[in-house]
């Protein structure tokens, strides 16, 4: 869906509530008619030069004293001509002034609409755009820099240099193939350089993608274990506050508990849960069940039994109900010595203590180290972020190496140029050259309103 240029839209651009200031935001073809009517100026409104006005209704009556701020198209966010009017924060006078607005022909802008017609005006392309939204809900200073990373639309380029490379060796190919007697095939081995190299960029692209995703989205940890083996504990020690409820009676933990960690900038999602035994009550064994739920949604398992201790059936069981998922292993309560049973069932678990900080940092670097291989993300580089321009990047490696495999098989070179129109034609899903109405109206549909 595209919005008609004729319309005029507005919104409230800051968060609800009282502050110091609210900013309303207007863009469209009737903004400096609307200017004109509803702000009174003791000199004209000059562009990008913040004015100070006496707002009006559209009665002619004072709203408020304000800052106008008009921004001629086509050197706006939008590419529209746009008005930002800051008022005073509250949320009446905002409300206001939306008010008037509306009641001089504008209507209440959709979520993103600001920012999409950005994009259809050709002010950003859909990657950047989907950035914006990323850059508003980061929640990390590492999601904010990975997401402001896309946002001068870095990847573009480099989709971009990458294609015009196999519009050159298309060229050479075609030659090749329409013009056999006056044009030699080219040299298949270093063709085959050539798209190898290609095929690098391109996983060197996914890869920033999925460290990027992490980053913006984190990871999930759960923490299970039998009861009273210190998994609140281990909470409170990552957290670095007291956030639950530790107790030397078992089963005090009966729900749980969600908190998030920053580690390497990525956001990590710890669950804290009940602890698992088969002996339990009616309200215990309700803990056990959510246990079981968020153990099921966890990316990474982080088990911990009471290492000082034999090993009992509750953490038996355990131990074989977590056997094959991406699991650290704490044995804790090193402190107080380390059973030879609780060695032999966990091998290669970490031995020592909540208490310990060198024992927390081996639980962080585990984490890094199965969350995401414990690599460093440049946060300065852009990165795939969409499934779609995911799809697009495996398509096009895909037919890169079907390319290289025709090569080595010494097939005709005509294989190759159709391999090479393939990865080419993919491409251009990363970027808005092909991109799918439903595309579009997805990555709009995550903005706020006022966006």
């Amino acid at each position: 869906m595209s919005f008609p240029a004729t319309e005029t839209i507005v919104a409230i651009a800051t968060p609800p509530g009282t502050g110091a200031i609210a900013i309303v935001r207007c863009s469209g073809p009737g903004v400096p008619a609307l200017a004109r009517r509803l702000l009174a100026t003791k000199a004209p409104l000059r562009s990008r030069v913040a004015t100070r006005a006496t707002l009006l209704d559209e009665l002619g009556e004072p709203v408020d004293e304000a800052l106008a701020i008009l921004f001629p198209a086509p050197s706006s966010y939008t590419g529209e001509d746009m008005l930002e009017v800051h008022v005073h924060g509250s949320p009446i006078v905002a409300r206001e002034t939306v008010r008037a607005i509306l009641a001089c022909g504008a209507r209440l802008a959709q979520p993103g609409e600001f920012t999409r017609r950005a994009f259809f005006n050709g002010k950003m392309d859909l990657h950047a755009a989907a950035a914006v939204a990323d850059v508003v809900a980061a929640e990390t200073r590492a999601g904010a820099r990975a997401a402001l990373a896309n946002l001068g639309g870095g990847l573009s380029d480099e989709v971009e240099a990458i294609r015009r490379t196999l519009t050159g060796l298309l060229e050479e190919l075609s030659a090749a193939i329409d013009f056999p007697d006056e044009v030699a095939d080219p040299d298949r081995e270093a063709l085959e350089a050539a798209l190898e190299a290609l095929v690098a960029r391109l996983a060197r692209l996914r890869r920033d993608g999925e460290l990027g995703r992490l980053v913006r989205e984190g990871v999930a940890v759960a923490i299970v274990g039998p009861p009273n083996a210190g998994k609140s504990s281990l909470l409170n020690a990552l957290l670095g506050e007291a956030r639950a409820i530790v107790s030397e009676l078992p089963g005090t933990t009966r729900d749980t508990i969600e908190e998030s960690v920053t580690i390497d900038g990525v956001p990590v999602r710890i669950v804290d849960t009940a602890g698992i035994r088969s002996h339990a009550g009616t309200l215990e064994a309700a803990g056990i069940e959510r246990t079981r739920r968020a153990l099921q949604a966890a990316a990474i398992v982080l088990l911990v039994i009471d290492g000082s201790a034999e090993i009992g059936p509750d953490a038996l069981d355990v131990l074989e109900l977590t056997n094959g998922r991406e699991r650290i292993v704490l044995l804790n309560k090193a402190d107080l010595g380390t059973s030879p049973s609780a060695r032999r069932q966990a091998p290669t678990a970490i031995v020592g203590s909540v208490r310990d900080a060198a024992t927390l940092e081996a639980i962080r670097r585990a984490i890094a180290d199965l969350g995401w291989g414990g690599q460093r993300f440049d946060l300065a580089r852009p990165h795939l972020r969409a499934l779609h321009e995911f799809d697009a990047v495996n398509a096009a490696i895909d037919a890169l190496q079907n390319a290289c495999g025709t090569l080595r098989s010494r097939e005709p070179v005509d294989f190759v140029a159709v391999d090479l129109r393939r990865a080419f034609s993919a491409l251009g899903h990363v970027t808005d050259q092909v991109a799918a109405e439903e595309i579009i109206d997805g990555i709009f549909s995550r903005f706020c309103i006022g966006k």
